[in-house]
């Protein structure tokens, strides 16, 4: 099987990020829809899965919804050289998670790849608290910090919906090609 798809030339820090994160998100509306539509089929209230956790000692579905939010607008913010914007984590429905979602989206791509290409060697301030941050090269930050924490929130959600006896495999984590 062969895809074929419109590559650029070289990778830049806003190809490394920006469809990356877009193309998550958008598969994680499907798997709210996914969600719904379980929850519908089988007589129960789909807001329950906002009560799930996968621990005891682990965060519930929203806020693996929100920190995969605030790491994308926080990750390319950061990289376009621009203070991240504040949202309140106040979602407390599938729909408001949605519209997070899109917001989230919407952020993303409303940046110009022109201002976060070149922001590899960019200083990125991570605040740690009071007094504390830790700094990075924007290439290290997208790559070692931003992208991980992503990755390991949305899989969080996707694990979550599963526990929940969301029919999601693989395909629907990666997305059609």
């Amino acid at each position: 099987m062969s895809l074929s798809m419109s590559l650029p030339m070289s990778l830049s820090m806003h190809s490394a990020s920006v469809p990356v994160f877009v193309r998550m998100l958008n598969n994680m509306l499907t798997w709210l829809d996914k969600a719904e539509a379980h929850a519908k089929a089988r007589n129960f209230d789909p807001n329950q899965f906002l009560a799930m956790r996968l621990a005891p000692d682990m965060l519930p579905f929203p806020r693996q919804i929100q920190i995969a939010s605030d790491a994308v607008k926080t990750c390319v913010a950061r990289l376009a050289g621009l203070e991240p914007p504040k949202w309140e984590d106040k979602e407390s429905s599938l729909d408001e998670l949605r519209a997070r979602i899109r917001k989230t989206i919407d952020y993303a791509q409303s940046l110009p790849a022109a201002k976060i290409d070149g922001s590899e060697a960019r200083e990125i301030q991570v605040p740690l608290g009071p007094g504390r941050t830790l700094t990075f090269p924007g290439e290290v930050f997208l790559k070692h910090l931003s992208l991980p924490n992503f990755f390991f929130h949305v899989t969080m959600t996707y694990a979550l919906l599963r526990q929940g006896g969301v029919d999601l495999g693989k395909m629907d984590y990666l997305g059609a090609p």
